[in-house]
Order: structure tokens, then C-alpha cells, then sequence
């Protein structure tokens, strides 16, 4: 935490945190061709956390956007206990990046079928849908009441734990340290220390890096055992300039995550949408997103995924290996087989459960730090939009006249819809709709 700290606010939740079995049938199950994806990149002032969670065990990972020098470069995170060096590690950015792409909110389409010899589809009943220190000397414990509990090289990072008896006597080691602490940051530190928390300290240890040969910052992994199952963002909203985007992806064993202090809603899916979509996907999530925050005002945690990791559809990209899975967390699948998923896309895979979550969070809308709940619940939830390509064959039956006749209908429908999640004028979605041949009434 350095200007330092300004610049934390937008590297990762840590930086924020400073501080039935069912017959297949393609018209009702899901299904569809994956054709575009809003993956986190569409929010600036954004931070991504995965959590694994196996009853009291969790595991957290801290994922940076972090830009600029290294050296400047520092992370400050509450954590319930001490933290042990082999408890500690990194990650490969990559691995993130594919959860990303694998739980983003998702385009389908569809292509309408011949009115005069419409498919007949059968049931592809019985085939199951799986459940898919050194300790630093002792003038600072007595001048600042800060003990160093513990200091361990891991990897490219520098990384202390401490404990403090008052938020002043922290705030001042941290800024004599070189961490510069912005203002307003010491009430919040001081509740951390009220409920008898610690503090995971990193830094780039510059040489180190060179030596490692590391282009970018590696997500930095801290595994603890614990009652407590939350993720620390309060200190982050005490320099951010506006509101900040935190995606949180979940990995468990019994079921979807839920927040236990704040409302868990679903994100708007399964709308139709126009054609022309298909080229403005992620300006279209984003204004959906900020409008269903707008009608939460802001006091909302989102569900943008929740599926069994054994199977996907459409999948928005490849499933995670066993091993992937293992180094976010997910210690309990105890494989690294090469894929957890079998090529059929229908079955087989590792017992974990994924969770996507959404926050805009400001320090007035959030002002507690989100505390979740792991539930029972593996239905399956995605953020997911359908296009439907209209059939333009010769019209050769009277079937042809009456499916025409419900297209105008069926675009109106779409060009009320997309004007309601977007709040986009309704007059231009029309006039861009009927440039792909979709003539919808204004």
C-alpha cells in the first residue's frame, strides 16, 4: 500500500480488501451455439477473488490488474488466523483468466426451422445430467504494538504477517514502513483488529522477479481453516474514486454460495434478443449490469453463473482440468487428470460446484464486509441471451404465412425487452434491428 495504495484499489479483491436426471430436449434444455461472451474486461476499477471452500477450509486468490512499476506495488489483507508459510502461494494468471472466460455471461443463437417440415425432436431420455519469520525486532512491538509474526520469500512476493493491538500503532508501522495508508483507513483497520484479525502483508520483491523470469504479477494464494467465510472490501473503498466492480468466483462442494448479509439476486437471462446483438454483446451486458444495479440501488450481489463443474450448456469456453481446479483451490478433488470433463460434454467431470458473483460496491452502498453462505442448492444458473435467426426459405406450405406473420411480433418483443434491461432508446434499436432485415414496430 503505497500511492501505492491508490494505485491497490484496482489489484484484485486483496487490493480491495486492503485494506435430476432430465431428458434432453434442445427447445427446453439450454442449449444453443455459444457465439460471444462478457467476460470481467468489460468493467474498469475491477478485482477478481476465486474462493474454494471444503467445510471450515478456505482458500482465497487474489487476482491483479495491477499497471506500473512493481515496486510500487502492495497489498494489505485481513485474514481470521496465522497464516503459515506453506499455506501460502501462487497462481498462474492464466488459470483465472480460463474460470473467466468459463463462467462469463453468454450469447446463443438459434436458427429457426423450416415451418413447412419443422424437426420433430426426441427425447434423449436416460442419459443423466450430472450433479455435474524471522520476527522483526522488538522496538516495533512496543513503540507501535505491531508484532511481526512472520516473514516468508514466496516466489515473487514478500510477505509478513502481522498483528496489532490498535489501528493507530498499525497505521503508523504501515506508514513508516513505506505503506502509504490513505486517509480515513484507521477506523476500518481498527474493526479488523477488534475481532482479533491478522494481516497478510505483501511486496514485490524486485530481484527476485528478474531472477524468476515473471512478465506480470502472479495471483498471490492464502489457504487458512476458519469458521469465518467472507471476503474483506471495505478498506478499498476508503481512497477508490467511485464505485468498484468485484467478481468473485466460487468453488465448492455441496452448492451455490449466497452472500448472508446482503441480497443475492439473479442477473436478468434468458431474454431474447435482435440480431444485431451478436456485435454489441459487451456493450449490451454492461448497460444491463449497471441498470439491474441501478434497480437494487447498489445493495445487491449478483449471480452471473452457478453450474456443476462436470458439464456445461452451451460451454462460453473448455471446462477446467482436475488440475486447474486443484491449484484455484479445489484441494478436496485429489486429481490432476489431465480434463475433469468427458468429450461428450454430457458427464463425468470432478465433484465442484461454481459459483459467479458480481458486486458494485461503494463504501455507502457496502458497508459491511460480504459474508457468505455455502447452500445446498446445484440447480444450474447462467447469464445467458438468445438470438433467433428467422427462417428465410420459399414459402411452400400455408404454415409459411402464419410464421410470418409472427415475426414483426417477436422483434417488437425483443425491442421492448432490450430497451428495458439496457435502458437504451427503444427508436434505435429498432432502426439498427432493421438492418438485419428485422422490422419491429417503434
Amino acid at each position: 500500500m503505497t500511492s501505492r495504495l491508490s494505485k491497490m484499489a484496482r489489484a484484485s479483491v486483496a487490493t480491495a480488501a486492503i485494506l435430476s436426471q432430465a431428458a434432453i430436449v434442445p427447445a427446453q434444455a439450454f442449449c444453443g451455439f455459444y457465439v460471444a461472451q462478457a467476460d470481467s474486461k468489460l468493467f474498469n476499477q475491477s478485482s477478481k477473488v476465486v474462493l474454494a471452500r471444503d467445510g471450515q477450509q478456505t482458500s482465497i486468490t487474489m487476482a491483479s490488474d495491477f499497471e506500473g512499476d512493481v515496486k510500487e506495488f502492495a497489498v494489505v489483507v485481513p485474514v481470521p488466523t496465522f497464516i503459515e508459510r506453506k499455506q501460502i502461494g501462487v497462481v498462474e494468471p492464466n488459470t483465472i483468466d480460463h474460470l473467466d472466460k468459463y463462467t462469463a455471461p453468454r450469447l446463443v443463437e438459434y436458427h429457426d426451422e423450416d415451418p413447412c417440415n419443422p424437426i420433430q425432436y426426441r427425447s434423449r431420455g436416460g442419459i443423466p445430467m450430472p450433479a455435474a519469520v524471522g520476527v522483526m525486532q522488538e522496538r516495533d512491538k512496543i513503540r507501535y504494538g505491531v508484532t511481526v509474526e512472520a516473514s516468508y520469500d514466496v516466489a515473487e512476493y514478500d510477505v509478513l504477517i502481522l498483528s496489532a493491538q490498535e489501528s493507530d500503532g498499525l497505521t503508523r508501522w504501515l506508514t513508516d514502513n513505506n505503506y502509504r495508508i490513505p486517509q480515513g483507513a484507521e477506523a476500518v483497520l481498527g474493526s479488523y483488529i477488534k475481532q482479533s484479525m491478522r494481516f497478510f502483508v505483501a511486496k514485490v520483491n524486485v530481484e527476485r522477479m528478474k531472477g524468476l523470469g515473471n512478465g506480470q504479477l502472479r495471483p498471490l494464494q492464502v489457504r487458512y481453516q476458519s469458521a469465518k467465510f467472507m471476503v474483506p472490501l471495505r478498506l478499498g473503498t476508503v481512497n477508490a474514486k467511485g464505485p468498484q466492480d468485484l467478481i468473485i468466483y466460487a468453488l465448492t462442494r455441496s452448492g451455490r454460495i449466497e452472500a448472508a448479509n446482503y441480497r443475492t439476486v439473479k442477473i436478468p437471462s434468458d431474454v431474447d434478443v435482435p440480431l444485431y446483438i451478436k456485435n454489441e454483446f459487451g456493450p449490451f451486458y454492461k448497460a444491463l449490469f449497471e441498470r439491474a444495479v441501478a434497480r437494487e440501488n447498489m445493495q445487491a450481489v449478483f449471480v452471473e453463473y452457478a453450474w456443476d463443474m462436470g458439464w456445461c450448456d452451451p460451454c462460453a469456453a473448455d471446462p477446467l482440468s482436475n488440475k486447474e481446479l486443484a491449484e484455484l483451490g479445489a484441494r478436496w478433488i485429489g486429481s490432476d487428470d489431465a480434463t475433469a470433463f468427458r468429450a461428450t460434454r454430457w458427464g463425468g467431470g470432478s465433484d465442484a460446484y461454481v459459483t459467479r458473483l458480481h458486486v458494485r460496491y461503494d463504501a455507502k452502498s457496502f458497508p459491511e464486509d460480504i459474508v457468505f453462505t455455502e447452500t445446498k442448492d446445484r440447480s444450474n444458473f447462467q447469464g445467458r441471451y438468445v438470438q433467433h435467426h428467422p427462417w428465410r426459405g420459399e414459402a411452400k406450405c400455408d404454415a409459411v404465412k402464419s410464421y410470418q406473420e409472427s415475426l414483426s411480433a417477436r422483434f417488437t418483443k425483443e425491442a421492448i425487452d432490450v430497451a428495458a434491461l439496457t435502458g437504451w432508446p427503444r427508436s434505435e434499436i429498432v432502426a439498427k434491428m432493421a438492418q438485419s432485415g428485422e422490422t419491429a414496430t417503434k
